[in-house]
C-alpha cells in the first residue's frame, strides 16, 4: 500500500492476482469474454458494497464520473449497468465464493491469537442462520411460503475475529439442522448452536470426529442421571450432571453419555439447560461459550445493516448469490484492513472511512491515524465488536 494508489485500489491490493485468477479459471469465468472480465465485475460490485450504492445504475453513474481514474483500479472497459447485470446473471457465483474462502483463510491467520470470552486454545465456532425476505414476484425461484419468498444464510462463525468460515445459501424452507450434514468438523474444536440444531443422530458425528458441541436442551427429552457433580451456586450454576438418553430410538442415534448443565442467568432471570459432549471444562466455561454464540447474531445484524444483501441488484439465483458472496468478500477485506493497519476502530467506522475516501491518494493507514483526538468510537452504530 503506497501513496500513489487510491484507497479503494489499496483495498483491492489485498487480493492476490494469481489467487483471483485461479478462482476465475476454475469455473471458466472469462471464457469467450472480450471485455468486462470477472475482475471488472468484482471491482464494480465491491465498489457498490463499500460506497453503499443502491442499484447498478448508481454504481455506473459513480464510476463513470471518475472515468479517467478507473484504469488505476484495473478497469479496462467502459462501465454499463446492463453489462454488469448480464455478468451477475451468467457468471458462476462460485468464483466469488472461492475468493471469499481465500480471504477468510488470510483473515483467520491474522486473528488466530485473539482471546475468547472463555480462555481456550481450541477453535470455537458459532453456527446459526438468518432469513432474508424476498419479493416472490421478483424472485419466483425463492418460494418460502404461499405469498412470500426468502433465502437463508447459514453461517459458521469463527469467534476469534468473528470471521465466517462456512456459508451456505439455501431456500427459506430448509431446516437449519440439515446444515450439520455439510460441515467438515475439526477435531478438538467447539461448535456452539441453539436448540434448532438438536438432532442426536447428527450430533453423534461430532463425537466420532473428536469435536465438541454445546447446545440448548429441548423440552420433553428424557434422561437417566448417571452422576451429579458439585456446583457453585454463586456462578449461576444449578446442576452439572452426566446423563444417558432414555428413549430407545434416541439411544440408537446417540449411544454415548451426555453432560447436562443447568444455569440460571440473573440478568434475564432465565433458566438455561445446556447439553455438551465435553466432560472436562468447568460448567461456567460451558455457559460462557454458549453466551458467546451471540456474536453470530451480531454478524448477521452487521452485514444486513452495513452491506447490500437485503436489496439485490439482480433477480436471478446466480445474481443474488454473486452479490452475497462479494459482500462477504468486502466484509473480510475490512476485517483484514483492521489488523493490517493495527486500528482500534470498529469495522463499521473503518467501512465508513473507506467509503468517503475511496478515491483519495494517501496511504491507507494514514486515514485511520489522522482521526481527531476528540473522536470516540463508542460502538453506538450497531457495528460488530470484536473481543480483545
Amino acid at each position: 500500500m503506497h501513496t500513489g494508489k487510491f484507497i479503494f485500489a489499496q483495498l483491492l491490493d489485498l487480493i492476490h492476482p494469481e489467487q483471483f485468477r485461479r478462482c476465475v479459471n476454475r469455473y471458466r469465468g472469462n471464457h469467450k469474454v472480450k471485455s468486462f472480465f470477472c475482475w471488472d465485475q468484482f471491482v464494480c460490485m465491491s465498489f457498490g458494497q463499500v460506497t453503499f450504492r443502491e442499484s447498478l445504475r448508481d454504481v455506473e453513474i459513480c464510476l463513470r464520473s471518475r472515468q479517467r481514474r478507473l484504469y488505476h483500479l484495473g478497469l479496462r472497459g467502459s462501465i454499463s449497468h446492463s453489462t454488469l447485470a448480464d455478468a451477475n446473471h451468467h457468471r458462476d457465483w462460485r468464483i466469488y465464493a472461492d475468493l471469499a474462502q481465500v480471504l477468510i483463510k488470510q483473515a483467520r491467520a491474522l486473528y488466530a491469537r485473539d482471546p475468547l470470552a472463555a480462555e481456550l486454545q481450541e477453535a470455537v465456532y458459532a453456527l446459526d442462520s438468518t432469513t432474508i425476505d424476498l419479493c416472490l414476484k421478483l424472485f419466483p425461484w425463492a418460494r418460502f411460503r404461499r405469498h412470500k419468498g426468502a433465502i437463508k444464510l447459514h453461517t459458521l462463525l469463527d469467534l476469534r475475529g468473528s470471521i465466517p468460515t462456512f456459508i451456505a445459501i439455501s431456500d427459506g424452507k430448509r431446516a437449519d439442522v440439515h446444515v450439520l450434514d455439510d460441515l467438515i468438523l475439526e477435531a478438538g474444536a467447539f461448535y456452539v448452536m441453539d436448540r434448532g440444531y438438536l438432532d442426536f443422530q447428527r450430533l453423534y458425528t461430532f463425537v466420532l470426529a473428536n469435536a465438541f458441541f454445546v447446545t440448548r436442551e429441548k423440552r420433553r427429552i428424557k434422561f437417566n442421571r448417571l452422576e451429579s457433580r458439585p456446583v457453585d451456586a454463586q456462578t449461576g450454576m444449578r446442576s452439572d450432571q452426566i446423563v444417558w438418553l432414555r428413549n430407545p430410538q434416541s439411544i440408537e442415534h446417540y449411544p454415548d453419555k451426555l453432560r447436562r448443565i443447568h444455569y440460571f442467568d440473573e440478568k434475564t432471570e432465565k433458566h438455561l439447560v445446556f447439553l455438551t459432549n465435553n466432560f472436562e471444562l468447568p460448567a461456567p466455561v460451558i455457559a460462557a461459550l454458549y453466551k458467546s454464540r451471540w456474536q453470530v447474531e451480531l454478524f448477521f445484524k452487521w452485514i444486513k445493516q452495513h452491506l447490500r444483501i437485503k436489496h439485490f441488484y439482480g433477480n436471478s439465483d446466480n445474481a443474488v448469490k454473486t452479490q452475497i458472496w462479494i459482500a462477504v468478500c468486502v466484509y473480510v477485506l475490512v476485517a483484514i484492513v483492521k489488523k493490517t493497519v493495527k486500528s482500534d476502530l470498529t469495522l463499521y467506522t473503518i467501512l465508513q472511512i473507506l467509503s468517503v475516501n475511496a478515491f483519495e491518494k494517501v496511504p491507507m493507514a494514514q486515514i485511520f491515524t489522522e482521526m481527531p483526538p476528540q473522536f470516540k468510537d463508542d460502538g453506538s452504530c450497531n457495528q460488530l465488536i470484536f473481543n480483545y
